[in-house]
Parts: C-alpha cells; sequence; structure tokens
C-alpha cells in the first residue's frame, strides 16, 4: 500500500488517514458484510468544499474507496474508526 492517500478522495480534500496493518485488527464491534474488514488497508478523514460534516473513508490498497461514514466532527469520525478498529494511529498530510 502507498503510505500516504493522495490529497483527494472521491472529490473530498483528505484530512488526516490511518494505515490499516497487522497490528491494527477489527475489532468486531460492528458487521460488515463479506471479507470488508480484510480488503480495508487504509482510512481517511475527508471533507467536501462547503460542508461541515467530516467523512471517514474506508480504502484498499490503492486508496480506493470502498465505502464511507458521515460525522459531525473530525474526533467523531476518529471515535467511530477506533470503535471499528484497534491500534490506529491518524496522521496528517
Amino acid at each position: 500500500m502507498t503510505q500516504q492517500p493522495p490529497g483527494e478522495l472521491d472529490g473530498a480534500r483528505v484530512l488526516q488517514f490511518a494505515l490499516i496493518g497487522p497490528a491494527q485488527t477489527a475489532t468486531g464491534n460492528t458487521f460488515h458484510f463479506g471479507d470488508f474488514p480484510d480488503v480495508v488497508r487504509g482510512l481517511a478523514l475527508a471533507g467536501y468544499e462547503g460542508e461541515k460534516s467530516v467523512y471517514l473513508f474506508y480504502c484498499d490498497a490503492e486508496w480506493n474507496v470502498l465505502t464511507d461514514t458521515c460525522h459531525s466532527s473530525s474526533q467523531d469520525a476518529i471515535d467511530q474508526a477506533r470503535f471499528e478498529f484497534g491500534g490506529l494511529e491518524f496522521q496528517g498530510l
């Protein structure tokens, strides 16, 4: 996986990101269909121009967005990510 996402994903500006590897395990606190937790390799917090919401993008190894969740703040998005994956460390671009 590329260590850092591009500056923009799906038209939204990336604010922070976290890599998913062997040390970041799915907590089992949420249920995703299929092998979703096994293909997620990176998480990105991003925002669209003119919106106050922060999106948590779940990405594959090439930073293609698989799905997302919408949150009222960056901290809410980080809290959701940590609820789903243990050992996460977010960093800025």
